[in-house]
């Protein structure tokens, strides 16, 4: 939901200096491995965890995150194994153990190694005749969920899957450890590695937030009489929505719960396997619903999963029978630093420049409305609604001061505990992430879709949804025990778009749109 940049625009309130990442020039052999020298050099270049790295080496929040990359071609692993020590290596925290001080209170610290190719990059052999490579891609990944990284190596592996599936001709599986960065940063990393397939030079174009149009007044001599007691209601507005949600986060870390409904998890549902499932639809569908309802796409997004998750609990619940008033809500990790973009990236890659990077977790509890209703166009209305109030409120900044303050006071598993306490009393967790315009590829690898999730979240649920080109990627993670049929609810979602398109097209509203 871009709440960092929304934050920073409010109120221009900075959080303490974030790490400015600078990578140092070595010399690699064949394999991508720093040589020996170069290695006691980095050695002396150590730097401790931030706290909200060192809360997901916590059992129960070791999460992880994954980037399933479809490729149009078949991958070849020789040139990705030549290329990455001149992109993605280049980030200090892609080329560094994370290791236990012993002699400062068993601190973690960032210490530079060598990097064996070999051991990250994973290339399993493939039957290419198996009856259902798309079954198979998806059992694959699923494993993956089973196990973790060796903490002897740096945190970050790639799987290549030369295997034909339904909308790509191989899959790359990218799996990093979230105490690495953020969702929003490691894909930004990851896209300042690409190039876009019509000018081999050219980095991805993001596309920028774009607000939603408003209705201004006309202006007079007079109007500046109405600024000033317009501009008092606004940060009283702030004032008010901040504090009763800080309080709802401390009410649910305490005891409020969201209803127990056949999409949320048990206790323990971080250390099950899960599958992920997705599904790719136009963006342009998206983009008429927005320009329609003079919306944003996060807008679209939310209301098409509300739709989805009403239409798949209507069912589950008996047709008729889905029950009033359901609190639903969702877990937003939001990281309150303002976020390097690709250009920086991109340039402390190439140009050993620095760049700014750290998890500053805040919470934003999101709630879902769930019910039936008569206009689909109701779901969207009822999410931009939600998106509005949000976004004229504090609440990441200050429940990321109360998280750093805890830990702080009563150390990391303590402030583990409570976190884990807040996200498990609601039921999901929900992303939007923008992608590029244009189609982009890697060193002749050009990309079909872009799926990222993650895994051993505290919830049986994820939904992110990430643009790419001219398509919208919607990823389902689930925990099987708790929804069994992933793919009916993905579909129920799909279905929810194309019933909203429909409604906007019979009324005309499309028409409306420039």
């Amino acid at each position: 939901f871009g709440f960092a940049s929304v934050m920073e625009s409010f109120t221009g309130l900075k959080c303490r200096k974030s790490a400015a990442l600078k990578p140092i020039e070595t010399k690699r052999n064949g394999k991508g491995e720093m040589e020996d020298d170069e290695v006691d050099e980095i050695a002396e270049e150590e730097e401790p965890l931030s706290p909200s790295a060192r809360l997901f080496h916590e059992p129960n929040f070791n999460v992880y995150i994954i980037a399933i990359l479809g490729c149009k071609t078949r991958i070849n692993p020789d040139i990705l194994k030549a290329n990455l020590p001149h992109t993605l290596l280049k980030h200090p925290r892609f080329s560094s153990l994370q290791v236990v001080d012993e002699k400062n209170h068993k601190e973690m610290r960032w210490v530079r190694t060598r990097v064996d190719l070999d051991k990250h990059v994973i290339v399993p052999e493939l039957d290419q005749g198996m009856g259902s490579p798309d079954k198979f891609v998806e059992d694959y990944i699923s494993n993956l969920t089973k196990t973790s990284i060796d903490s002897s190596q740096p945190l970050w592996d790639l799987h290549v899957l030369n295997v034909r599936i339904t909308d790509a001709e191989a899959v790359g599986v990218f799996r990093i450890h979230h105490s690495l960065g953020d969702g929003t940063s490691l894909m930004s990393l990851l896209l300042a590695c690409f190039r876009q397939i019509s000018d081999p030079e050219a980095l991805p174009t993001i596309p920028g937030g774009k607000k939603r149009e408003m209705k201004k007044p006309e202006t007079t001599d007079s109007g500046w009489i109405w600024r000033y007691p317009a501009a008092v209601w606004w940060h009283l507005r702030m004032f008010w929505n901040t504090v009763v949600d800080v309080f709802m986060f401390f009410v649910t870390a305490i005891f409020l719960k969201d209803t127990n409904t056949p999409i949320k998890g048990p206790p323990g549902v971080e250390f099950a396997p899960r599958r992920f499932v997705w599904r790719t639809v136009s963006l342009d569908d998206m983009k008429l619903v927005k320009n329609a309802m003079n919306t944003t796409i996060n807008d679209v997004a939310l209301g098409v999963s509300q739709a989805g998750l009403s239409k798949y609990l209507n069912r589950k619940y008996g047709e008729g029978n889905l029950p009033k008033n359901i609190r639903l809500r969702s877990t937003l990790l939001v990281n309150i630093r303002p976020v390097s973009g690709i250009q920086a990236l991109a340039d402390m890659m190439q140009k050993d420049a620095e760049a700014k990077w750290g998890n500053w977790i805040g919470f934003v509890l999101l709630p879902f409305t769930i019910g039936i209703r008569n206009d689909p166009l109701d779901y969207v209305r009822e999410a931009r609604a939600t998106v509005d109030r949000k976004k004229c409120s504090l609440e990441a900044f200050y429940t990321f001061f109360i998280a750093e303050m805890f830990v702080k006071l009563f150390g990391v598993k303590i402030s583990s505990a409570i976190t884990h306490r807040v996200i498990n009393h609601t039921t999901m967790c929900f992303s939007n992430l923008v992608g590029p315009q244009e189609e982009i590829g890697y060193y002749g690898h050009p990309m079909a879709f872009i799926a990222p999730s993650s895994y051993n979240q505290p919830h049986a649920l994820m939904i992110n949804f990430q643009s790419y080109d001219n398509k919208m990627t919607i990823v389902l993670s689930v925990d099987e025990g708790t929804i069994p049929d992933p793919h009916q609810l993905c579909d129920d979602i799909v279905e929810s778009l194309t019933t909203i398109k429909d409604a906007v097209v019979s009324r005309g509203l499309a028409n409306n749109c420039t």
